[in-house]
């Protein structure tokens, strides 16, 4: 019987699809900059392979108008703090819902005992945004801990979030399965050791995300089924507590089936 203890959800993209909200967030905080700076949703998902805001503005200025980049990073600062506050305003007013199934596989973990965390490469002021417009403020007494990109050396695709989130829980790996969107989610994820179920965002569809425990649509809920693409759930319709650990188990059996002479060859 799989050893389950708790769910470990990214949030940008895999609990509610934001990114498009971020995108117009930092073309609003450009404009308050009189910045003649506008990230089209093409230019955009090139510019998500760089995780994190301002590390992405810092990319952006030095790949793309490095005369500017002699302004330095309090001015990064400054354009990303209006970002964020944007953001937020944004978020409040309900621009991103969570994604089928999200509300409902937290509410059916929390109700069996399972423990839940937050890992974001943003902030955790805005990943306890998106949980309090869409799960009210009470929603965050269901998490027992968010770990944001400002409490971490590296971030995605280094494991280091994912890294603390299992110190955190005080669990290893293999009692845990994280929830992804993006590929350098699931590469960090994967580096900590962690089964990883993979749910592409608007951003990231069409990605490569050899390596996922399962690669499906969303989460599914009873009249919204998800679609398979990969790994586990073939022939469900709805990630849940008991599918995920009967996932873990098959994945388990096949594992042992796999290692020959005390050798896995997995």
């Amino acid at each position: 019987m799989s050893g389950l203890k708790a769910l470990i959800f990214d949030v940008d993209g895999t609990l509610a699809d934001t990114e498009e909200v971020h995108r117009q967030a930092f073309n609003a905080a450009f404009r308050a900059f009189g910045l003649p700076w506008s990230w089209d949703q093409g230019f955009y998902r090139q510019l998500l392979l760089v995780s994190g805001g301002r590390e992405r503005i810092r990319h952006f200025v030095d790949t793309y108008v490095p005369e500017m980049a002699a302004e330095g990073l309090a001015a990064i600062n400054e354009i990303h703090v209006r970002k964020s506050a944007l953001y937020a305003r944004m978020i409040d007013q309900r621009a991103a819902r969570l994604r089928p199934g999200v509300e409902r596989l937290i509410d059916e973990a929390n109700s069996r005992g399972l423990k839940l965390v937050l890992v974001t490469t943003s902030s955790i002021a805005n990943a306890e945004a998106v949980i309090i417009a869409n799960l009210e403020p009470a929603g965050l007494d269901l998490f027992d801990a968010i770990v944001g990109g400002e409490t971490v050396a590296n971030k995605k695709p280094a494991p280091d979030i994912y890294r603390m989130a299992l110190e955190r829980l005080g669990l290893p790996a293999r009692a845990c399965v994280a929830f992804e969107d993006s590929l350098n989610g699931l590469k960090a994820a994967n580096a900590a050791g962690l089964r990883t179920v993979v749910t592409p965002s608007t951003y990231t569809q069409g990605a490569d995300f050899t390596g996922a425990f399962a690669l499906i649509s969303h989460l599914g809920d009873p009249f919204e089924p998800y679609e398979h693409f990969a790994g586990a759930g073939e022939g469900d319709r709805m990630v849940t507590v008991g599918a995920l650990r009967r996932w873990i188990d098959d994945d388990d059996d096949m594992r042992s089936l796999l290692t020959i002479g005390g050798r896995s060859i997995y």
